[in-house]
C-alpha cells in the first residue's frame, strides 16, 4: 500500500463551500446545509477528493459564523445537526471526504463561556479569555491592533479590565494558557470527531496563544516582511508581529490536537497562517508529524503574481519544510477571486484560469478549490449599500471587503438570482456571474466547468502529479517549470502565464508528451514550445 492510499489527503483536491452562497433549499435568500447536499453530486463530478465546508454553527453572525456562540450545534439558519449527519452520509456515499472549519481562537461575545466570564473576575471562567488591567492612565495594556481595524483591546466595565480581540470586538481571544479552556476546546472538536469528519480546517491557527507578559509590538521597519494577508491601508500592517501571535507554546496545544486526532482513523488538518514569516511557520507547524498535517499561508493568495515570484515561493517552501505537507489556494473566502486579483488585465482571463489550475495542482502538496473558481467567477461588484463584511466598511473604499468572492453560486441563467434562491440572496448575484451559471457551461466541454472536470480527473492517474517530489524548478519572463517524480514515475510541467507563446529547454532526459489534460503544446529537441496560456506535461521515457 503506498502513501497515497494510507493518506487520502496528500495530494488531495478539496472544494471550499461557503455554506451561505452555495445553494439555498429552503428559499430564504441564505444557503444552507440540505442546499449543499441536494447539489453535493455536482461537486463530485468535478473529480476533487474532498469538501471543506465554511462554519455552520450556532452564532449571531456578526463575522458570518466565524463567531461562534455553540461549537456544538448547527446554527438554524443552516439547518440543524440531523441535516449535517444526512450531509456527511450523502458526500462518503459519493466518495467525498468532509472537512469543517473549526474557529478556535475566539468565541462570540454572546458564547456562553464568555458571558460568565465578563461578569467578575473570580468566577469559573473568569480567566478563560484574555483579560488585562489598564495601564495607569486608563488606556489599553499595550499597544496590540486588531486586523479588523483600531485597538485589540475592549474595556469591560463589570471587570474593569479590557479583554484581547484580534478581530471585531464581538469576537473575544481564548486563554490558551488556562489547561480547562484547551481540554474543552479539544472536547468540541472530539463531538464532531465522532460524527463522522474526515478533518478540519483551522482558522488562524496561529493566532492561539499570546504572550503572557504582553509586551508591545515593535513597528515595522523599511525592509521588514509583513503578513501578506492584510491590505496596506489597515494599520495591522505597521507592526511587526512578535508577541500578540505565532507564540511558541502555540506548538504544545498543536500537539495535544494531534495526539486527538490520531485516536481516529486518517483525519487530517489543514491550518491557516497569517503572520510576517509564513513559509517559515507552516514548516514548522507540519514537521515531524505530530502536529498539523498540512498548512497554507497567503503567499499565493495576494497581488503578486510574477513567474520568478512564484518560483521563490515554490523554492522557499521546498527548502524549508522538509518532512511536512503544504496546502495551496488561489482563493478563498478571504480573498478577492483570483481572476480578477490576477487576471483582470490578461488578454483572455478564461484561458489564464485554464493554465492556473493546471500550476496550483502541480505544485508538491494538497489543494483547495474555492466555490465558483471553477466556473471562472470574477470579483462581484457590491455597492457600499449592499456591503455585509464588517471587516470592509471601515476601510472604504480603498479596501472593499470580502464581500466580493461571498456572492451565491449560479445554478441556472435562467431562474431568479441564476437559480441559487426565489428570495432576495443575503448578497446580490452579479450580472456578470449570470451567463457563467452552471446550467450554461455543462453545455460547453471548452468551458471553465467543463475543463476541471476533464483535468482533474486526469490529473488522479498520475502519482507523481499527486504525490511526488518537486525538483528542476527553473523559470523566465513568461512562466516556469518543474519536474515530479515519485520512485516510479517523472512529470514535466511546463506554464506559459502571459498572451505570448513562449519557448523553454527541457531538463535532461528522454520526454514523451502526455495527453487527455485539455491543453496543447510541442516537444522538439529538447525543448518544449507552448502557444499562450498553455501547459505541457511530459512522462520521463528513461527510467
Amino acid at each position: 500500500m503506498n502513501q497515497q492510499q494510507l493518506h487520502w489527503w496528500r495530494g488531495a483536491v478539496i472544494y471550499q463551500i461557503y455554506p451561505r452562497s452555495f445553494y439555498d433549499a429552503n428559499q430564504d435568500g441564505i444557503g444552507d446545509l440540505p442546499g449543499i447536499t441536494q447539489q453535493l453530486p455536482y461537486v463530485a463530478a468535478l473529480g476533487v477528493d474532498a469538501i471543506w465546508l465554511s462554519p455552520f454553527f450556532k452564532s449571531p453572525m456578526k463575522d458570518f459564523g466565524y463567531d461562534v456562540s455553540d461549537y456544538c450545534d448547527v446554527d438554524p439558519l443552516f439547518g440543524s445537526l440531523e441535516d449535517f449527519k444526512q450531509l456527511i452520509a450523502t458526500a462518503h456515499d459519493l466518495g467525498l471526504k468532509v472537512m469543517i472549519d473549526q474557529v478556535l481562537s475566539h468565541t462570540s461575545d454572546e458564547h456562553a463561556w464568555f458571558k460568565e466570564s465578563r461578569v467578575s473576575r473570580d468566577n469559573p471562567k473568569s480567566d478563560w479569555y484574555v483579560w488585562a488591567d489598564p495601564k495607569p492612565d486608563g488606556t489599553p495594556p499595550n499597544n496590540w491592533l486588531s486586523i479588523f481595524g483600531g485597538c485589540a483591546w475592549q474595556w469591560e466595565s463589570r471587570r474593569q479590565q479590557y479583554y484581547l480581540h484580534n478581530f471585531l470586538v464581538s469576537q473575544p481571544d481564548l486563554n490558551f494558557h488556562h489547561p480547562d479552556v484547551v481540554e474543552h476546546l479539544l472536547d468540541t472538536v472530539k463531538f464532531w470527531l465522532d460524527l463522522g469528519v474526515d478533518g478540519f480546517r483551522l482558522d488562524t491557527v496561529n493566532f492561539y496563544t499570546h504572550d503572557r507578559q504582553l509586551r508591545d509590538n515593535p513597528p515595522l521597519l523599511a525592509g521588514d516582511s509583513k503578513s501578506l494577508g492584510v491590505p496596506g491601508t489597515n494599520p495591522y500592517s505597521m507592526q511587526k508581529h512578535k508577541y500578540d501571535i505565532s507564540q511558541p507554546e502555540n506548538m504544545a496545544f498543536l500537539k495535544r490536537l494531534r495526539m486527538l486526532l490520531d485516536q481516529y482513523e486518517d483525519i487530517t488538518t489543514v491550518g491557516e497562517i497569517g503572520d510576517d514569516n509564513p513559509l517559515a511557520l507552516m514548516a514548522e507547524y507540519t514537521s515531524d508529524n505530530d502536529k498539523l498535517h498540512m498548512a497554507y499561508t497567503f503567499d499565493l493568495l495576494n497581488v503578486h503574481r510574477s513567474p520568478a515570484y512564484l518560483a521563490s515561493v515554490i523554492e522557499n517552501i521546498e527548502s524549508a519544510i522538509g518532512d511536512g505537507w503544504p496546502c495551496w489556494a488561489l482563493s478563498n473566502h478571504d480573498v478577492v477571486r483570483c481572476l480578477s486579483r490576477w487576471g483582470s488585465d490578461e488578454s483572455d482571463p478564461l484561458a489564464y484560469g485554464k493554465v492556473l489550475l493546471a500550476l496550483l495542482t502541480s505544485l508538491r502538496g494538497s489543494v483547495c478549490l474555492y466555490q465558483g473558481e471553477e466556473l471562472g467567477l470574477p470579483e462581484a461588484d457590491i455597492p457600499f449599500d449592499k456591503i455585509q463584511d464588517p471587516y470592509g466598511i471601515p476601510f472604504w473604499p480603498e479596501y472593499k471587503g470580502r464581500d466580493g468572492c461571498r456572492t451565491p453560486i449560479p445554478w441556472n441563467s435562467n431562474e431568479q438570482n441564476a437559480g441559487f434562491s426565489q428570495a432576495e440572496p443575503w448578497l446580490p448575484v452579479d450580472p456578470r456571474h449570470v451567463t457563467l451559471a452552471v446550467n450554461a457551461q455543462e453545455l460547453d466541454a471548452n468551458s471553465m466547468l467543463g475543463h476541471y472536470r476533464k483535468y482533474l480527473r486526469w490529473r488522479k492517474h498520475l502519482p507523481a502529479l499527486v504525490n511526488g517530489d518537486l525538483t528542476d524548478l527553473a523559470s523566465n519572463l513568461q512562466g516556469l517549470r518543474f519536474v515530479r517524480s515519485t520512485a516510479n514515475q517523472s512529470v514535466l510541467v511546463v506554464f506559459n502565464l502571459t498572451d505570448s507563446s513562449m519557448n523553454m529547454a527541457l531538463p535532461a532526459g528522454n520526454w514523451q508528451a502526455l495527453e487527455g489534460h485539455g491543453f496543447s503544446f510541442d516537444l522538439e529537441n529538447g525543448s518544449v514550445s507552448l502557444p499562450p496560456y498553455q501547459a505541457a506535461f511530459a512522462i520521463k521515457s528513461d527510467g
